[in-house]
């Protein structure tokens, strides 16, 4: 697993990032949002594709930052 240190600034974008994919992809459905990345007893979310949207919404943010 990849590891990263992000700011409180960079945190917020790469959320911000995360959130804006989700609803143009699956519309404002928040609480479709909510139950896919809600945490397992293991610590993975129910939908395993939302922890890749979200790495890629931190990769795209350190990125642009570094």
């Amino acid at each position: 697993m990849s590891s990263y240190s992000m700011n409180e600034h960079e945190a917020f974008e790469a959320m911000s990032k995360f959130i804006w994919q989700f609803a143009n992809r699956a519309g404002d459905d928040l609480l479709t949002l909510l139950g896919d990345i809600s945490l397992e007893a293991d610590g993975k979310p129910t939908d395993p594709a939302a922890w890749t949207d979200w790495m890629e919404c931190v990769r795209a943010t350190m990125e642009k930052n570094s």
